[in-house]
């Protein structure tokens, strides 16, 4: 585990943002919303650490759902 941060943490609250979100945007199913980063970020690390193909990105929301990506190498 690289970053790890709880939804009590952000500065906006999943409601707000997608409520803000959607007074600009339509927002349909399958729209992913970037809201930042925990602390960890690897370019700030020494050495730097950075995503390779095998690592996975995991992202989840209690009670909303979680989103699991593998990393693969650049075709």
């Amino acid at each position: 585990v690289v970053q790890s941060a709880n939804t009590t943490d952000m500065l906006f609250d999943v409601a707000t943002i997608i409520s803000t979100l959607s007074e600009a945007v339509t927002l349909e199913a399958g729209d992913v919303i970037v809201s930042g980063t925990p602390a960890g970020v690897g370019f700030g690390m020494n050495p730097k650490v950075y995503l390779k193909a095998g690592d996975v990105v995991e992202v989840s929301i209690e009670g909303i759902g979680k989103l699991v990506n593998p990393v693969i190498d650049e075709v």
